[in-house]
């Protein structure tokens, strides 16, 4: 279980590696553009690191 958790990030990690607003980040996720897991019984939302580095790598 560790390992998965090291693979997934928070809103606020995300929108501070990105430079980006949190709406921008359920914008794109509403688009497909961003891949979301809801964990916990309020469904906290967590980023996939794989995916937040393919933003990072490309230009946007």
């Amino acid at each position: 279980m560790a390992g998965k958790l090291q693979e997934l990030l928070t809103i606020r990690e995300v929108t501070n590696l990105l430079n980006v607003h949190a709406n921008t980040l359920r914008n794109w996720e509403k688009e497909g553009l961003i891949e979301v897991v809801r964990l916990g019984p309020r469904g906290d939302r967590r980023y996939k690191l794989q995916t937040i580095q393919k933003l990072l790598n490309s230009p946007r």
